[in-house]
């Protein structure tokens, strides 16, 4: 078998699958939830929630994507970023939201950028919503995916800070966005 075909295996099997939102034994998690609890009565600035953020009226059905939304990101907030991965010890960006829109909305999504960015319809800049997947290209061969929480905000697993909130109208995600899709 080549070096070419070894890889190949390498990459599927390491990009198939999910993990699901439960993995992490429940002792673990408690711990981890308890831990954070403490901190951010500590820090209450420091909490970042989906709800406070949104700038304008939201319909029934947009609150209802808030919610989930806000819902994964206290659930991964922090997670580091891993290329390759897909749980608790670390994700990239399109297995995190492959992650979120299965254990979310019971949307299946492709484990990788590019094909993610074939799925639902093309929506232009000055109309994204809430839940709508944004798309970076970040280097000669590399993408970057996030989801959107409110008009300006997306959530992603980002390579320097792991699953984090960034504006979209930060000069490094606005020069290097690509495009935009809607799925749900």
């Amino acid at each position: 078998m080549s070096v070419k075909h070894l890889l190949l295996l390498w990459v599927l099997f390491t990009a198939c699958g999910m993990v699901k939102r439960g993995a992490i034994p429940w002792e673990e998690r408690a711990k981890k939830v308890e831990a954070e609890k403490i901190e951010e009565s500590v820090r209450p600035e420091a909490t970042i929630s989906v709800a406070t953020m949104e700038s304008t009226a939201l319909s029934k059905d947009e609150k209802k994507v808030r919610s989930k939304l806000d819902e994964a990101f206290k659930d991964w907030k922090g997670v580091p970023y891993l290329l390759g991965g897909n749980g608790y010890d670390g994700v990239d960006c399109s297995a995190f939201l492959q992650i979120v829109f299965a254990d979310y909305f019971d949307v299946k999504l492709p484990r990788v950028t590019v094909d993610q960015m074939k799925v639902g319809k093309s929506v232009k800049k000055n109309n994204i919503k809430i839940g709508d997947l944004v798309f970076f290209k970040t280097g000669r061969k590399t993408m970057h995916a996030g989801v959107m929480i409110n008009d300006q905000q997306f959530m992603h697993a980002s390579t320097s800070s792991g699953v984090m909130i960034s504006a979209l109208q930060e000069r490094y995600w606005n020069d290097t966005y690509l495009t935009t899709r809607r799925v749900l």
